[in-house]
């Protein structure tokens, strides 16, 4: 592999299996990479550790962490103990073995960002993982349809899981409390990145909450680094029946001052959508339009089509090649 000082410095912000795809597919490309990770997820075994222990949950940047986890045997085995759940009849059964390390870690030196660096060093990762806040956030949204009498009304609905799992259409949401302090290390990681990758994933509780926090929004917005939109493969349970360029018009409508360079879109999920390229236009951005789906009827993307657009985008560009 070449010297790592010559290799793009790159931010991808997510969580969740989104983010998971993106660093996979992005270690193909550098090992300059740093994730910025939502701090929202009250659900599952981090809702539980959240819960009794306060900080913030570790779930999405255990899963961070176990992507950037080594292709070699020892970094397959520990991105596999990282994910593992105990099984048990007791308080364990359910709980990621990864986000006990985490805890445990993080009771021990008292600083969560120390801890993950700690935790990164013991599997060695191939990257770097950070909160996106310094404190636990909670995800509110306006919901429409949840009342079948009155379908027209919006409600309120209140957590990260349950805005994911609504049977309603979300029509925006909202990070309590409103002014989280972003985590200092990804303000730095952002400002000094050559490219920024936002998405894929779950469009209101992965990708949309960083542009809920103000001072990590304008960072992104002030940054010089080329910035990439990477489209989902299909719509998922947040943003059912919901276009790709709705998708676009949901980014705009959170964060107004948002431009980009680049936004990926799988070719099969576009097919259709004739006003996604004018969309993209709007933010400033090229649209590339690739196969980058998974081909076994899954909502995933394929991670070595995805790093093989990821490098004619970085590496392309920084040899002089713009027209990928």
């Amino acid at each position: 592999m070449s010297d790592p000082g010559d290799l793009p410095k790159v931010v991808a912000l997510g969580g969740g299996h989104g983010l998971s795809s993106s660093l996979a597919a992005l270690r193909k490309v550098t090992d300059n990479l740093t994730a910025v990770v939502t701090v929202a997820d009250d659900g599952g075994s981090s809702g539980r550790l959240r819960s009794e222990l306060g900080g913030l949950p570790p779930g999405d940047l255990r899963m961070a962490l176990a992507a950037l986890c080594g292709d070699d045997h020892n970094g397959r085995r520990w991105a596999t103990v990282l994910q593992q759940r105990y099984r048990s009849e007791g308080p364990l059964n359910g709980h990621a073995i990864g986000n006990l390390l985490i805890e445990g870690v993080w009771q021990t030196i008292g600083d969560p960002v120390a801890g993950l660096d700690m935790v990164a060093e013991l599997v060695d990762a191939r990257g770097r993982v950070l909160p996106a806040s310094t404190i636990p956030l909670d995800i509110e949204a306006d919901v429409l349809g949840l009342d079948l009498e009155f379908p027209a009304e919006v409600q309120v609905v209140h957590g990260q899981h349950e805005v994911a799992v609504t049977r309603g259409l979300v029509q925006a949401i909202r990070l309590l409390p409103d002014d989280p302090p972003a985590c200092p290390q990804a303000l730095a990681a952002i400002a000094e990145a050559d490219y920024i990758v936002l998405g894929p994933g779950s469009w209101f509780t992965s990708v949309l909450p960083h542009l809920m926090i103000p001072e990590l929004a304008r960072a992104i917005i002030e940054a010089k680094a080329h910035k990439v939109l990477t489209l989902n493969v299909t719509a998922g349970s947040e943003t059912a029946g919901f276009s790709p360029t709705r998708h676009m018009e949901l980014l705009g409508e959170h964060a107004p001052g948002l431009r980009l360079d680049t936004v990926i879109a799988d070719e099969t999920f576009t097919r259709e959508d004739e006003t996604l390229e004018g969309a993209c236009a709007g933010f400033g951005a090229r649209l590339v339009v690739d196969d980058v789906a998974m081909h076994d009827n899954t909502a995933r993307h394929d991670r070595l089509r995805l790093a093989a657009v990821y490098s004619e985008i970085m590496l392309g560009l920084r040899h002089g090649r713009p027209d990928v």
